[in-house]
């Protein structure tokens, strides 16, 4: 068996020989950290498959193809102002103004956005948000080679956001207001990046290759949960999803795994119900999330991949120890896949992945 079959039989109930060993990519930093120590070559630090092949996972969770739903062209990114600190006030490609500064880590602070309103929807985002040949670019190489399937691991699609982006685009406080604000507008966005989202992930199916799973990215949900009443996403949102599901579904690809960050547990049925059926990443957090309770809750038709205590690896063996045992019962369970639960940060050390890896293989086959 490869990974790519391993994958398709856990998540579909079926047999397999052993776990596959799959990671969610590294911070940036993690890497060259890890090269400044020795245990890598500093060549090799941003090469992502380099590294996790060295630590011994076997591949990432991410799709590998899939035609641009973001805006096109994008803004171009600028200084706007030099601050007295040292940082910096910079519009990104999503018209967002951000405080970025040299050596920072994380996620930049916005401090201002360009969509408000209905003038700049019109002017400035609308026009970006239409499909057009362009948004998938594969060359006949490259299309050459899915067509022969030369994939020993998950070749997954991706098929967009539907309200993450807006919620990027406009901010968390935009986007709560809009809603009530300019109701008909909050609507017309996401109508809008809806379909093209359905357009791209169409175009994207149509070019003829076997896709083992689809893949939408969210991030709407913090340590408290959604960042969107869920009523109303299920309303507003739901539908575009089943329409997208079901798209992937008439060419034969019935998993869609689905990236929200934070506490995702009041919009689980919503995305279960309309097709999206495998949780990712699962993270534990503060509020212990894991697929046990939503297994119970929803049966078998839910999956999950992610769910591995990430903090575990800034601390020693015993703790990977620790985290491996608590995942036993959930591997039990079928359907589900362990993974980090985010990006490995840099308070990583390489002997607890690399022990993880190796601990992995040993206890699940």
């Amino acid at each position: 068996m490869n990974d790519r079959e391993r994958t398709q039989a856990i998540l579909h109930y079926e047999d397999y020989d052993r776990l596959p060993l799959v990671h969610f990519g590294f911070w940036d930093e993690t890497p060259y950290k890890w090269a400044a120590e020795g245990h890598i070559a500093q060549e090799e630090a941003g090469d992502w498959d380099v590294v996790a092949q060295k630590l011994g996972f076997d591949f990432e969770w991410s799709p590998r193809f899939g035609a641009n739903t973001g805006l096109f062209p994008p803004f171009e990114e600028q200084v706007l102002e030099e601050l007295p600190d040292g940082s910096r006030k910079v519009l990104n490609a999503d018209g967002v103004v951000v405080i970025e500064k040299d050596g920072a880590t994380g996620i930049p602070a916005e401090v201002d956005h360009i969509l408000k309103g209905r003038k700049e929807w019109e002017e400035y985002y609308r026009p970006r948000l239409r499909f057009v040949e362009e948004r998938l670019v594969v060359s006949d190489e490259e299309l050459a080679r899915l067509r022969r399937g030369e994939w020993e691991s998950p070749l997954g699609v991706s098929v967009g956001s539907l309200y993450g982006k807006i919620r990027d685009y406009l901010g968390l406080v935009n986007s709560a207001y809009l809603q009530v604000d300019d109701p008909a507008l909050f609507v017309e966005m996401i109508e809008t990046v809806a379909e093209l989202c359905y357009q791209c992930t169409e175009a994207a199916l149509e070019i003829g290759v076997r896709f083992d799973y689809g893949h939408f990215w969210e991030d709407i949900c913090f340590k408290s949960g959604p960042l969107i009443n869920p009523a109303v996403f299920r309303k507003k949102v739901g539908p575009h999803y089943k329409r997208i599901t079901g798209l992937l579904l008439s060419h034969g690809v019935d998993i869609v795994s689905l990236d929200c960050d934070g506490k995702i547990d009041a919009l689980v049925p919503i995305w279960l119900e309309n097709g999206a059926n495998t949780m990712f990443p699962i993270e534990v957090g503060t509020w212990g999330a894991s697929i046990a309770p939503w297994r119970e809750q929803y049966g078998r038709e839910l999956r999950g991949v992610g769910g591995v205590d990430k903090r575990a690896f800034a601390r020693d063996y015993a703790a990977v120890d620790a985290e491996i045992e608590r995942l036993r019962p959930l591997v039990d369970l079928g359907g589900y896949i362990p993974c980090p639960d985010h990006r490995i940060p840099p308070d990583a050390k390489w002997e607890n992945v690399q022990y993880y890896c190796d601990r992995m293989r040993r206890v699940f086959g």
